[in-house]
Formats: structure tokens, sequence, C-alpha cells
């Protein structure tokens, strides 16, 4: 089972490096000074990349539960 902790933590890697990347865009949009219904907008269009990235942090995370407890 530790290749299931190892997949797991490349997984949740993925899903972290997902949260980086929308952390940066909304903070590029907010010191570009984008009026309000921009930025909201742009915001918008990181929300479902946002959830994405959060999921696979989850799932991998609970791979490598899983890995350990089996293992």
């Amino acid at each position: 089972m530790e290749i299931l902790v190892w997949i797991g933590a490349a997984v949740s890697l993925v899903g972290l490096l997902g949260l980086v990347y929308c952390i940066l865009r909304v903070a590029r949009a907010k010191r570009a000074g984008l009026a309000d219904e921009a930025l909201r907008a742009e915001v918008q269009k990181v929300v479902p990349l946002n959830m994405g990235a959060l999921m696979l942090s989850v799932l991998g995370l609970m791979m490598v539960i899983l890995g350990i407890s089996l293992g």
C-alpha cells in the first residue's frame, strides 16, 4: 500500500499547485485595478478551478490516509 501513499501525495501536490495558481490569478486581477464588475467576473471564472483543486487535494489526502491505514 506504499504506492497508494505516494500516488495520494502526488495528487495532493497537484491540487495544492492548483490552489496556488488560483490565488495568484486573483491577486494579479486585483493588482490590475479592474473595475468591480470585471474583478467579479474574473473571480467567478476562478471559483470552479479553485473547487476542483480543492477536491484533488482532499482526494489525495484521503488516498494517503487509506494507504497508511491498509499498509
